[in-house]
């Protein structure tokens, strides 16, 4: 079918496509709110572990908030820094390295809340520049050779579809480090990747927003303590699509689409910036995994995950298209990694081996990628996602007797899962990036390394569970529970579910 560029054009960008973005009627800029602002801080003592151990670390969060907002608002965060101050202990070890600046990327876990729903969010990227090390001991009392950072950067939007007293608080912290030397080259080793935790019983409120519902803009805002008016329950597909001003600067941008048509007929993509529809979530995925060579499946998960959606969001009116790009990664135990799963084989078709196999993820964020075709009343997709792994293996027993295998038994290099899901927007059928489904797809295995404490064990593991190349070696069916998005804290999938896995 030959689509004409500048019909096309003329039509509104489909935003309730691509799965993810049903959840857009949140996402995209409202109107500028005239509520009074205010300054927020909170600190909070964290502990992180360092290669000297556990350090406890203090963290100031801040950030310029409303005091009130409507119902659907967007709420955009300002002025977010996270100040983190590492003390001299957690310093020595970028001191042996002949460090002379130390930076960070911070990426700060807040918990939105309304009622009795909450839903984490993920303050990312936020970047403190280089610092000079201090020499051991400078600065005064307690504070003699600590060094402070302070990241600052956007964070995600949040809107409340409740009224009452909404909180934002801060939860775990992940911190980035980069050291350089005094000719700017990076260390050896280059950094240091810290996951922190809060310490208990603390108060971690950031700020409190009391939410009025359009029905009674001029009802008094909850006092501290007071949570409100019940919440009202959220439909989980907005029946009305888009509210009218996200439909009127969806309209403008295919507009100006259709004036760049005029001068240029043959550009049609466009790319919608993405901090009109960046948003974080959070879901389960579980499944199965089968090892033909062993003659048996393994079970994975129930797997968190934390997910980045629209990273990049592109319609294409002449190939009645839009593609969408977002990004996953998996958390256990404040690791890039599925939960350790133990299960029993046949090796070799006769000899009954068990193993704890552990999944873990490596470099970037897994890829989410939907393809929508728009020019049919269905509006089908195709999701692709692509994580790169490593298979570990321990706890291994042949025919019930304790093998050791020692404590680096892995995948000789990393290896690319593949898995695909299909589905359709109108109705809603299939798999669908916010509301889950079954994603299927084949990874091939690569040989074994670092097996065995006493004898080299590469071969047996390689020869037994290695594929040879064949995708079709290894199926993997993993089913996805619906997003529990963090612009809507107290939608009807949050907290998210743990899915029933299917063979």
């Amino acid at each position: 079918m030959t689509v004409d560029a500048r019909a096309a054009a003329r039509r509104p960008i489909h935003w309730a496509v691509g799965g993810a973005l049903v959840v857009a009627t949140a996402l995209v800029p409202s109107a500028e709110s005239a509520a009074a602002e205010q300054k927020s801080k909170v600190a909070l003592r964290y502990t992180c572990p360092f290669p000297s151990g556990p350090e406890e670390v203090d963290v100031v969060v801040s950030a310029v908030l409303p005091t009130s907002a409507r119902t659907g608002e967007e709420i955009r965060p300002a002025q977010v820094a996270v100040e983190v101050t590492l003390p001299p202990t957690a310093l020595a070890r970028f001191g042996d390295l002949d460090a002379a600046t130390l930076s960070a990327v911070a990426r700060l876990t807040v918990r939105n809340s309304v009622g009795d729903k909450s839903a984490d969010a993920s303050w990312q990227d936020l970047t403190a520049p280089p610092a000079e090390l201090p020499p051991p001991g400078e600065g005064e009392g307690d504070d003699q050779g600590a060094l402070t950072l302070t990241a600052t950067g956007d964070v995600p939007t949040v809107a409340f579809g409740s009224p009452g007293r909404a909180t934002l608080a801060a939860d775990a912290l992940d911190l980035a480090l980069t050291s350089l030397t005094e000719a700017g080259e990076p260390t050896t080793l280059p950094g240091l990747d810290v996951a922190c935790a809060p310490a208990p019983g603390q108060a971690a409120e950031l700020a409190a927003i009391a939410i009025r519902g359009d029905q009674d803009p001029t009802s008094p805002a909850p006092r501290p303590g007071e949570s409100g008016p019940a919440p009202e329950p959220t439909p989980t597909r907005p029946a009305e699509g888009l509210p009218p001003t996200a439909r009127e600067k969806i309209d403008a941008l295919t507009e100006k689409r259709r004036e760049a048509l005029e001068d240029d007929p043959g550009s049609c993509p466009i790319e919608i910036p993405p901090e009109w529809v960046m948003t974080t979530a959070e879901t389960y995925a579980a499944g199965y995994a089968n090892a033909a060579k062993l003659d048996g499946a393994a079970a994975l998960g129930p797997a968190f995950m934390k997910v980045v959606l629209n990273k990049r969001y592109i319609n294409d009116s002449c190939a009645s298209t839009v593609d969408v790009s977002s990004e996953v990664n998996f958390d256990y135990e404040g690791k890039r990694q599925l939960p350790p799963t133990k299960a029993t084989f046949l090796s070799y078709g006769f000899m009954p081996t068990t193993a704890t196999m552990t999944l873990e993820q490596v470099g970037p964020p897994a890829a989410i990628h939907t393809h929508t075709v728009t020019n049919t009343p269905t509006y089908p997709e195709e999701t692709t996602v692509r994580a790169q792994l490593v298979m570990r293996l321990s706890d291994v027993e042949v025919n019930g007797v304790p093998l050791d295998v020692g404590p680096d038994c892995r995948t000789e290099r990393p290896f690319e899962q593949v898995l695909k899901g299909y589905g359709q927007s109108y109705p809603p059928a299939g798999y669908l990036v916010a509301y889950g489904g079954t994603l299927t797809g084949y990874a091939h295995i690569p040989p074994f390394e670092g097996c065995g404490a006493t004898e080299d064990l590469d071969p047996i593991f390689t020869s037994a569970i290695s594929s040879p190349g064949k995708k079709a070696d290894n199926y993997t069916k993993m089913t996805q529970g619906p997003l529990c998005v963090a612009t809507n804290p107290e939608g009807p999938d949050c907290p998210p579910r743990k899915p029933k896995p299917e063979r």
